[in-house]
């Protein structure tokens, strides 16, 4: 089993994103769970999210204190809050920023992936909103779950152009990531 914690602000779309990423994980034939934990639960506020993949039926319904990722979809919060808490260190953190990883000089052993989300969204989307271009780079850092599996999931919730911007954005930041490991 494979834990994922997201870290964001409200409005930011955290829960949004563990559900898509459930999603995308169904689609590919694994068993997912999602769920939000809040905090003063208004806009602005941190957020965090909770998601489990899995090969295998997943039993336990704990929030994720020790993951295998960690998506930080404010780069904010690295000064805020220590999100990089129980984070394994052979896992990975995928954050939205535009600085290198070298740059951000974060105290951990697991890989940093940096992706600069806000800029991807605002182009692509048209605003600040970072979830799918994050679905996109998880995608592309972990292989944990497909590409067409978060088109699908994303197409799932939205519908129409937003729909259409949303999937064009999860591609850019797949492309972006690929490149990047090159």
């Amino acid at each position: 089993m494979k834990e994922i914690r997201i870290h964001g602000r409200g409005g930011q779309g955290n829960v949004t994103a563990g559900e898509l990423l459930a999603v995308a994980a169904f689609e590919d034939g694994k068993y997912s769970q999602a769920f939000p934990a809040f905090g003063s639960e208004r806009m602005g506020s941190p957020v965090r999210a909770f998601v489990r993949i899995s090969d295998d039926k997943i039993r336990t319904r704990t929030q994720v204190l020790h993951p295998d990722y960690l998506i930080v979809q404010d780069p904010s919060l690295l000064a805020a809050e220590n999100v990089l808490e129980g984070l394994k260190p052979e896992g990975m953190a995928i954050i939205n920023s535009d600085q290198t990883p070298e740059a951000l000089a974060l105290q951990t052993d697991a890989k940093v992936v940096t992706v600069p989300a806000f800029k991807i969204a605002r182009e692509v989307i048209g605003r600040p909103v970072p979830n799918t271009v994050l679905m996109g780079s998880f995608s592309a850092a972990t292989g944990l779950v497909s590409l067409e599996a978060i088109e699908r999931s994303i197409r799932h919730r939205f519908r129409g152009e937003i729909a259409d911007r949303n999937v064009e954005a999860a591609r850019k930041a797949y492309e972006y990531v690929n490149g990047q490991a090159n």
